[in-house]
């Protein structure tokens, strides 16, 4: 080998030295920057525009239609497989599902409900079937094929989530549906009276019609400029987050559950194979509020990572007028979450809960 060789050789060795050492050193400063964003509360990190006074009552957007700790956004963990949903024997409610009892003459197999298995998807509400075990004498979601043999079911149809409760034809059509089965196979029969059931699910769903509140965080850049979406994946990876097939980044809790999401501030979807060489005018952050177990705790955790956000992107947080947000607004707004968790509480419907879940969705 020549000197000249062995000289360029040398030289190329030293150029992939440097770079290893450059991406190594970039990547520390994104996570000091975060590690810093979730430690003690500094002055905000807004860039380019003068304080200003806000009303907060416009971060409030009612859809009509965390319980994480700082810790886990200061120190994000790997996506977690979603838990098994809870039993929803248990969770059946008189307030927003119509139940329909069939106690049994003699024990059958689910089989015996024969024609309710083929409609379970004409009522566009969700239909729970439970059966009585002989064997156990427990309570049991049942299917088609359930080999068990019950001697009760309980034949239920979900009255209202956030597309509005059932009209009354579609619930009556349900109840003639099960009564006929009934009929069939000489099952006794107990039920809620149709009408008032109805009326009852309407001014329930009034009710989660007022606190199905969502507050979103609007991180836009200062000027014209855009924001490239290999530096929005590479933020959104560090504070823990994952693109979903929604097409917006989603925070996890330790369940894998959605604490809150980051999505395109124009609602146009990110996707894997495009994100790289991807622009935007700008991202929203975004909380569910009835969706999360303890909302203001959960709201303190999504302003903490709007500010990593903010630092390490150099955007500003601003509401939908593009009017910077203030840490007095940010507490008003904090105060209102809390006031709807209060509401939803005293109700009997714990935010994040697997009713609130059923309900709000």
């Amino acid at each position: 080998m020549s000197e000249l060789q062995a000289a360029l050789l040398a030289i190329g060795a030293g150029v992939v030295l440097l770079v290893y050492l450059f991406g190594w050193w970039k990547q520390r400063q994104y996570r000091r920057r975060f590690s810093e964003a979730f430690g003690e509360s500094k002055e905000d990190a807004l860039y380019g525009i003068d304080s200003a006074p806000i009303d907060p009552s416009i971060e409030m957007i009612n859809v009509d239609a965390l319980d994480a700790l700082d810790a886990e956004l200061e120190e994000p963990a790997e996506f977690s497989a979603a838990p098994e949903p809870t039993e929803p024997c248990v969770l059946l409610d008189a307030r927003f599902d119509f139940i329909i009892e069939l106690h049994l003459t003699e024990p059958a197999t689910s089989a015996v409900l024969d024609g309710l298995w083929q409609r379970k998807f004409d009522f566009h509400k969700p239909l729970y079937v439970c059966g009585l075990t002989v064997r156990t004498e427990t309570w049991e979601r049942a299917v088609q094929e359930s080999p068990a043999l019950y001697k009760q079911f309980r034949v239920a149809l979900q009255l209202l989530d956030r597309g509005g409760v059932i009209s009354s034809a579609k619930l009556g059509d349900f109840r003639d549906l099960v009564l006929g089965i009934a009929k069939r196979i000489n099952a006794d029969t107990q039920l809620q009276d149709m009408q008032e059931a109805h009326r009852e699910a309407q001014a329930f769903d009034a009710f989660c019609a007022e606190v199905d509140q969502m507050v979103g965080v609007n991180l836009l850049p200062p000027g014209n400029r855009q924001l490239q979406g290999s530096k929005i994946s590479e933020a959104a990876s560090l504070a823990g987050m994952k693109l979903e097939s929604d097409g917006a980044f989603h925070l996890f809790d330790s369940l894998g559950r959605t604490l809150m999401t980051l999505a395109n501030m124009d609602g146009s979807p990110f996707q894997h194979l495009t994100l790289p060489h991807a622009t935007c005018s700008g991202l929203t952050l975004m909380l569910d509020v009835p969706r999360v177990e303890n909302p203001a705790e959960t709201f303190d955790s999504m302003v903490k990572l709007a500010h990593a956000l903010a630092r390490d992107m150099q955007v500003n947080l601003v509401d939908d007028h593009r009017v910077q947000l203030t840490d007095a607004g940010l507490d008003l707004i904090r105060a209102k979450i809390a006031e709807v968790e209060a509401r939803m509480r005293e109700n009997r419907l714990i935010p994040g809960s697997a009713e609130a879940l059923r309900i709000f969705s």
